[in-house]
């Protein structure tokens, strides 16, 4: 019998695991976009090389090149085995799906798409809205059945 190292992580009905989770969201939220800023450098120098070897047709690479790097840092992080970003683990936080599953890859994808989105409409209100659910969850935590816990 095999015992994994990264059990998965299943929503506690303690409150203490989402005692203080907006705060420590907000500055992974921080922490995570200045390393998608970083890793769009060398993925810049990737499609500049790309666009030579190609004729230039990589260079059409460029206005999308932030979100193809977001999205594939959100989806390999939190779909991977801590369900955290390096923010959030930094942060003392994990993402877990109220199933009891695993966080997959396209389950982290779509949650980063339905951030955006949703960030788009409610800016100033997106982290209010956790103020009033159950578990402090925001709204694409509730479409997609993910919620974020202390991991310490």
């Amino acid at each position: 019998m095999a015992i994994d190292p990264n059990p998965t992580l299943a929503a506690p009905d303690d409150w203490r695991a989402y005692s203080g989770v907006l705060s420590r969201r907000a500055f992974a939220f921080v922490i995570d976009y200045a390393i998608v800023l970083l890793l769009c450098i060398p993925a810049a120098v990737v499609v500049f090389f790309l666009g030579i070897l190609t004729l230039g047709l990589g260079f059409f690479l460029y206005p999308a090149l932030f979100v193809i790097v977001a999205l594939l840092y959100f989806g390999m992080t939190l779909g991977g085995p801590s369900q955290a970003t390096p923010g959030m683990r930094a942060m003392g936080i994990a993402m877990v799906r109220l199933d009891g599953r695993r966080m997959d890859f396209l389950t982290a994808m779509v949650h980063t798409v339905l951030f955006w989105i949703i960030n788009s409409f409610l800016t100033p209100l997106i982290l209010l809205i956790g103020l009033f659910t159950e578990r402090s969850r925001l709204v694409h935590d509730m479409l997609l059945g993910t919620v974020i816990v202390r991991t310490e």
